[in-house]
């Protein structure tokens, strides 16, 4: 027969009421879940939160220093600008309106006149000393396109999130394992006392 069935009505917070049959470790349990959960909570939201700030002040960041600038093909790039990739042979015609673009050499001059080369990814058949426009960093390094405001509100959430969850998960597990030892001893416990009484308790019923 089912442990449940040997049970009564389920009752919330018996822990916390007063019970002449409530011990010490059902005190110490109800602590321990008490704290358990405060700390996971907030672990999960202090931590989720601190970590999507951090995203997207850094990103906010990148919008302001980072800028766009004018470079130039040095070396002619790969590819055909008249055919689309994988199509061979066809008649259709687009320079770069395929959206094919290919890895190639590029240079630029930043705002003190020093002159910076780099890869940047361009359209396919460009010709050297075809315009293209590349991102660069305060010291004129090549960067990425920086994340716009929306974008950088999901991608802040997003890893707000995980970092939230993360965090929370250690309080989480170890209120589990806490809880775990105070059952086992509990039921240590009662075995001891079963081992007890239980030959008295024959010999009454006897």
């Amino acid at each position: 027969m089912p442990l449940k069935a040997f049970r009564g009505p389920k009752v919330w917070l018996w822990r916390w009421r007063r019970n002449p049959l409530k011990r010490r470790a059902d005190t110490m349990e109800a602590w321990v879940l008490l704290g358990a959960w405060l700390l996971t909570l907030l672990a999960g939201v202090f931590a989720g939160l601190a970590a999507a700030r951090s995203v997207e002040d850094g990103l906010a960041r990148e919008r302001v220093e980072w800028h766009p600038v004018v470079a130039h093909v040095l070396d002619k790039a790969p590819g055909s600008a008249g055919a689309k990739s994988g199509s061979s042979g066809s008649s259709e015609s687009s320079d770069s309106s395929n959206g094919e673009r290919v890895w190639a050499r590029v240079g630029w001059t930043v705002a003190d006149g020093s002159a910076h080369s780099g890869q940047a990814r361009v359209p396919a058949g460009s010709r050297v000393g075809t315009p293209v426009t590349v991102w660069t960093d305060l010291q004129g390094h090549l960067v990425t396109r920086p994340a716009t405001t929306s974008e950088a509100h999901l991608r802040s959430a997003l890893i707000g999130g995980l970092v939230g969850l993360s965090a929370a998960a250690v309080p989480f597990v170890a209120g589990l394992v806490a809880r775990g030892r105070l059952e086992r001893r509990r039921m240590d416990r009662w075995d001891a006392e079963w081992a007890r009484l239980g030959p008295q308790w024959g010999r009454m019923t006897g």
